[in-house]
């Protein structure tokens, strides 16, 4: 699917002053903003926006000072796996 937004000029000039892809900006601002919302996974995510491996979602993500909830159910996952593993 395609998408148009309608900048005023004055405005896109500046955006695009900053560098980079306007396009590729926009698709990422969305991307980031529908998954912290929930309404993409980290999988979908990923495909997306084109990333070949997990490692380079992580790094687009830290980048982007976005990270996953850690709940206290992981913690406790956590630390059986460490008693489990003799720690």
């Amino acid at each position: 699917m395609n998408v148009i937004v309608e900048i005023p000029d004055d405005f896109a000039q500046r955006l695009k002053a900053a560098g980079g892809d306007l396009s590729r900006r926009a698709l990422e601002a969305l991307a980031v903003e529908e998954y912290k919302r929930g309404r993409l996974s980290r999988p979908e995510l990923r495909i997306l926006l084109g990333l070949a491996t997990r490692a380079e979602l992580d790094e687009f993500l830290e980048k982007r000072e976005v990270f996953g909830s850690y709940t206290l159910a992981d913690l406790e996952r956590d630390r059986e796996d460490l008693r489990r593993l003799g720690f």
